[in-house]
């Protein structure tokens, strides 16, 4: 089936949520309270006082004036040098970051104070500066201190920011608290008292012999909804502005693997990742298995949370084009059970309002009372070459560890990380289309409106669903498009076409190796595995449905941050982010284990130069010897040839079609990456090189070289 590309998401966020909901779950409050309102992001006005004793009237008594703050200028310092991150004391576990690129901040847990530090980032252009070099990445000083009201009891091992930037989610291995960030309770200098509240303490228990929290995750299209992966095979979906005790929806996950035991028992659920923009990903989870198994749910929605108005549309006329014209009558069933999901969700998908220029639909609660949504999976996966099931000599070994989504063009790509040191990598070869189990009632919990506000299901998978699709055989040219809809329809998963395997050789050990996967936020055929032996850079050169015409090539591994310890395979960086910053490159910040940060620059699909960090000398150098010469022989041959796909119906695309916007971006970008990059790098060039011609000249004119002969023949006689 011809995949699609799903249409952008809106420009503008969806706005906070209320501190307290209305009494209908579907129409929250438009405005933003007090306590919700973004500081400015400027260092020291974050912490300006209230105004509001300066309005009083003269007439009134005056109230005792408050000792006002003294502020310190805020001073730039480079962001490893930042004073943050040179005690070294960051301790086993500590340390995780995350960031704010709509106000420019890093949060950064410090272990040793049970704090989050809250620092200013600027990104310094080369060019403003006296020292000719790299973009640099400033950090001011002094930064900010958010402390949770009370002592959260536990250690912080994973730590997330929604996307408005209000709250943070702390998670341990065995409890969650939010942090609201714009809710002082009391402030002392940088230091700052945030209000806390506990997430599902009535549902994780009170001591660590209990439930085990796996992944928490901030939902990408609601700034108030996360999600919660226990590890009783339960996915929980909490809404921040209604109720952090109570799930808004429960889903409790039955695997069944064919020819193995047909139990939950027989596997353990490790992580989970959202979909992202590509038709019915949007509304889908994936979630992975210990023995590398891939399920999916499909669809989720959280209750008020806000989609493109153009991409429901374009699912719902697909829906109805492609599913109820079949002869099929299961594939006429599923097809009306998603138009009638559809439209219960998004009813302005029927009922038009009068302003036709909305470019946003708000998700109602909504969910079926006789049926419950499909565990879809274990998703099969087929090799590119034959289209044929995979061998056993060419799975992974150990566990699976890590996962990640990443949609890449018209493509769905999947990333597996494993406990041996391998990556899985593979692509959906079909679409993902919502799947429901008949018969079986979904629990809701509604008010006395009639309003739902909770909803609860058992999500069973299909015994005969992953042995029917192997039988399927996926096209990625486009043929056999009827068949291919019908097979997804019937109530069939898409099976994975697998794209390679890289071995990442780290060394073996009984417990394997730990590995966690980020994606690039601007190339996004480009991903991240950090991992005890450091930080490794995956590109991928092909994908089956964005690039059909180009040769199958595999994905190549650069190295970006080594230790050169071989004999451990515990966990090198306890945070990692990615700054997109506003020259089109990628800013890597790492923090390890030990409280230190390093920064390495991307530029666009240039390969870094890896870097080598010596943990006793705790010093980092370039593996490699950097040889000045007069130029370089990368300017000499000219910038490197441009991976773009080949196509002869560019001049039937429109600037305005999805395709055409598509296009053009991409072209722009590659205008960008490879030939304003390449004139910069030799205009730097040519200008240091002149002075250096200019030396070398003035050296080696004859009378010089005489001159000194001379001089040196008189001094050793």
């Amino acid at each position: 089936m011809t995949r699609i590309t799903a249409p952008p998401p809106p420009s503008s966020p969806p706005s906070s949520p209320p501190s307290s909901p209305p009494p209908i779950r579907h129409s929250p409050a438009p405005a933003t309270p007090r306590s919700r309102r973004r500081p400015s992001p400027s260092p020291s006005l974050a912490l300006t006082p209230s105004s509001a004793s300066a309005s009083a009237t003269s007439s009134r008594p005056k109230a005792r004036p408050s000792p006002k703050r003294t502020y310190t200028p805020a001073q730039w310092v480079l962001l490893p040098s930042h004073p943050v991150f040179s005690r070294g004391d960051g301790g086993e576990g500590g340390g995780s970051v995350a960031w704010d690129a709509a106000a420019s901040r890093l949060y950064v847990w410090d272990p040793s104070v049970r704090g989050v530090h809250r620092i200013c980032v600027r990104i310094r252009d080369a060019e403003m500066g006296k020292d000719g070099e790299d973009v640099a990445v400033e950090a001011a000083v002094p930064s900010e201190m958010l402390m949770p009201e009370t002592d959260l009891g536990y250690k912080v091992t994973h730590m997330t920011l929604n996307t408005d930037g209000s709250s943070l989610l702390l998670a341990g291995s065995h409890y969650i608290s939010v942090l609201y960030l714009h809710e002082r309770v009391s402030e002392d200098g940088d230091t700052i008292i945030c209000r806390t509240a506990p997430v599902a303490s009535q549902i994780l228990p009170s001591n660590n012999d209990g439930l085990k929290v796996l992944q928490t995750l901030w939902h990408p299209f609601s700034s108030s909804h996360f999600g919660v992966l226990t590890s009783d095979a339960v996915f929980r979906l909490f809404d921040l502005s209604f109720d952090l005790e109570k799930p808004e929806q429960e889903f409790y996950l039955q695997p069944i693997l064919p020819g193995k035991c047909q139990n939950a028992s027989s596997i353990c659920p490790v992580t989970f990742s959202y979909g992202s923009d590509h038709l019915w990903d949007r509304f889908s989870i994936f979630i992975l298995f210990s023995d590398g198994s891939i399920f999916v749910l499909c669809p989720i929605v959280p209750f008020g949370s806000d989609y493109s108005k153009k991409h429901i549309q374009e699912i719902y006329e697909d829906v109805n084009t492609f599913g109820l014209k079949s002869s099929n009558q299961n594939v006429v069933t599923n097809s009306r059970l998603a138009i009638a999901w559809l439209e219960a969700t998004f009813p302005d998908l029927l009922n038009q309002p009068a302003d036709t220029s909305a470019l946003i639909s708000r998700a109602h609660p909504y969910a079926s009372l006789d049926d419950s949504l499909t565990l879809q999976g274990p998703l099969c996966r087929v090799c590119e070459e034959n289209n044929e099931p995979e061998s056993r000599s060419s799975s992974c070994e150990g566990k699976a560890v890590g996962f990640v989504y990443s949609s890449v063009g018209k493509d769905s790509v999947l990333v597996t990380a494993w406990g041996s040191g391998q990556l899985q990598i593979d692509a959906l070869a079909d679409e993902i289309q919502p799947q429901w189990s008949i018969g079986i009632p979904t629990r809701l919990n509604v008010d006395s409106h009639g309003h739902i506000k909770s909803v609860a299901m058992i999500c069973d998978s299909n015994s005969e669903d992953s042995w029917s699709m192997r039988s399927h055989r996926p096209s990625s040219t486009g043929s056999s498009v009827k068949s291919n809809t019908d097979a997804i329809w019937m109530g069939h998963s898409p099976p994975l076409l697998r794209l390679a395997i890289v071995d990442l050789a780290l060394p073996k050990t009984s417990n394997g190796s730990s590995l966690s996967l980020f994606l690039d936020p601007l190339v996004p055929e480009r991903f991240y595995c950090a991992h005890g032996g450091g930080l490794d850079m995956i590109t991928l050169h092909f994908l089956p449905f964005s690039y059909p015409d180009m040769a199958s090539t595999p994905p190549s591994v650069h190295p970006v941050l080594t230790t050169g310890n071989n004999e451990t395979n515990s966990p090198f960086l306890s945070g990692f982010v990615t700054i997109a910053d506003a020259y089109g490159h990628v800013q890597l910040v790492s923090i390890t284990c030990s409280g230190e940060c390093f920064v390495v620059e991307m530029k666009g699909w240039k390969e870094p130069m890896p870097l080598q960090l010596d943990i006793n000398s705790k010093s980092i150098k370039d593996v490699e010897s950097f040889t000045t010469g007069m130029i370089s022989k990368e300017l000499i041959t000219g910038p490197d040839p441009p991976i773009v796909p080949s196509s002869s119906s560019l001049r039937s695309l429109t600037p305005d079609s999805i395709e055409g916007k598509s296009t053009l971006h991409h072209y722009i970008k590659v205008f960008h990456e490879y030939y304003v990059e390449y004139g910069h790098k030799v205009r730097n060039s040519l200008h240091d090189t002149l002075h250096i011609t200019l030396i070398i000249f003035y050296i080696f004119r004859p009378e010089n070289i005489s001159s000194a002969i001379v001089g040196e023949w008189s001094v050793g006689n």
